[in-house]
């Protein structure tokens, strides 16, 4: 049995699934799959969300599918409502918008909040010393960092001015995730905690 998992980008397609499995596998009795489907950014996501959807869940390997779990950055798209200005109506927006486009009770539409580099805030002992010591004391609820400075950029200015290299999301993205433990990121990221507890409850129901 397997999740499939759509992402936007390279980053997501090469550190989710392995992040993911190492909480939910431990917590399981039998392992479960992660095969990620990667789109063009945000906007191709969107487009095609529908559509891929449907070639899963409906598909002939259909029986094989636990659910469909799409993940978008909250920062970037921009297709939410003008009104919608803050982290908690732009997620409840677009989580309802896609749910109800892709309308299937096995697809879900998660959103890091505000990107996925917010989790690496959560345990400030996998950066470099010099980048650790520079970090705000926001981070501390690391899903605060918000639109103005969102985490990836947070990274990057740090990088370029403590270190000798920029921050590259795909090549740090790699290292920094593989030091992570997922139940520091989980324990401080409450969005992050609603997607594993709900793959953890729909694995458990499939295997």
């Amino acid at each position: 049995m397997r999740f499939i998992l759509f992402v936007e980008g390279y980053t997501e397609e090469n550190v989710l699934p392995a992040f993911l499995k190492r909480w939910l596998d431990a917590r399981l009795m039998k392992p479960v799959g992660i095969t990620v489907v990667r789109f063009e950014g945000w906007p191709e996501l969107v487009k095609d969300v529908a559509r891929k959807a449907e070639m899963h869940l409906n598909g002939p390997r259909k029986d094989d599918v636990i659910a469909v779990i799409a993940l978008l950055d909250l920062y970037g798209p921009t297709f939410y409502p003008d009104k919608s200005s803050d982290s908690k109506e732009r997620y409840e927006w677009g989580k309802q918008y896609l749910e109800k486009m892709v309308d299937h009770r096995k697809f879900f539409q998660f959103f890091a909040v505000h990107e996925i580099e917010a989790w690496l805030l959560s345990d400030p002992e996998i950066f470099p010393q010099k980048v650790k010591s520079a970090l705000p004391k926001k981070i501390e609820k690391p899903e605060t960092v918000n639109f103005t400075d969102p985490p990836a950029k947070l990274l990057e200015r740090l990088y370029l001015q403590y270190t000798t290299r920029s921050y590259k999301k795909v090549v740090h993205g790699r290292e920094l995730f593989g030091k992570l433990d997922p139940e520091i990121a989980y324990k401080k990221c409450p969005r992050l905690k609603e997607l594993l507890d709900k793959m953890l409850e729909l694995a458990e129901e499939a295997v």
